[in-house]
């Protein structure tokens, strides 16, 4: 199987199995999802919904939150990884967001990532999330599949994984595409243990292939 034609099966089933793919972080707006999104660093998205609810209602907008110190932002996200790191870039990051920008999260990767702590993978979530760009964001879930299935092959970097896909997914799949393999690494093709008894692209994965 050459890698075109795995890319190729493997986007087909996840289209006719997970028509529906999308963030499981909660947000209603550009703003909030870019805080959850850098909240989520090394960090499940479920515990980054536990503590947002509270700091959206304490800094509804950047200049709210532009005001705060670290310590005030500290108190609401102290249950994620690296609390107090994340503190001090969230209000850096919307001091520049409100100086630079005049508060509105900006729709490219260049200028987000002008931003305290926001990092290439966070400017991809962003952009195709909110804006469907086919911004290809790699974490440690795609990373790990993409080279498992054999989608890549021997990748050092995350950068070299998301060039990787990029050339060979569509660019109107790569927004969902993130999704789909994100969520089958969470859930299915896990780090420890992939469950290879629940999956449904095994015919097509190189790690099934060689175990």
């Amino acid at each position: 199987m050459t890698t075109q034609e795995r890319f190729h099966s493997i986007l087909r089933w996840f289209e006719a199995n997970m028509p529906v793919a999308e963030s499981e972080l909660v947000y209603r707006n550009p703003y909030e999802l870019l805080v959850a999104v850098m909240l989520s660093a090394q960090c499940t998205d479920k515990r980054v919904n536990m503590v947002t609810p509270a700091l959206f209602e304490a800094y509804p907008t950047p200049e709210a939150l532009a005001t705060a110190t670290s310590d005030e932002v500290f108190e609401y996200v102290k249950s994620v990884s690296y609390p107090r790191s994340k503190s001090e870039h969230l209000v850096e990051m919307a001091q520049r967001l409100v100086e630079v920008y005049q508060g509105v999260v900006p729709d490219n990767i260049d200028d987000l990532q002008t931003l305290q702590g926001v990092g290439r993978k966070t400017a991809n979530v962003v952009c195709a999330v909110i804006w469907n760009q086919p911004t290809m964001a790699v974490d440690t879930h795609i990373f790990r599949v993409s080279e498992r299935l054999g989608l890549t092959t021997n990748s050092k970097t995350p950068l070299q994984t998301e060039k990787a896909l990029v050339k060979y997914i569509p660019a109107e799949l790569i927004p969902k595409a993130h999704h789909w393999l994100l969520l089958h690494g969470r859930y299915v093709c896990t780090a420890r243990k992939p469950q290879c008894e629940k999956c449904g692209i095994t015919q097509y994965c190189r790690y099934y292939e060689k175990n």
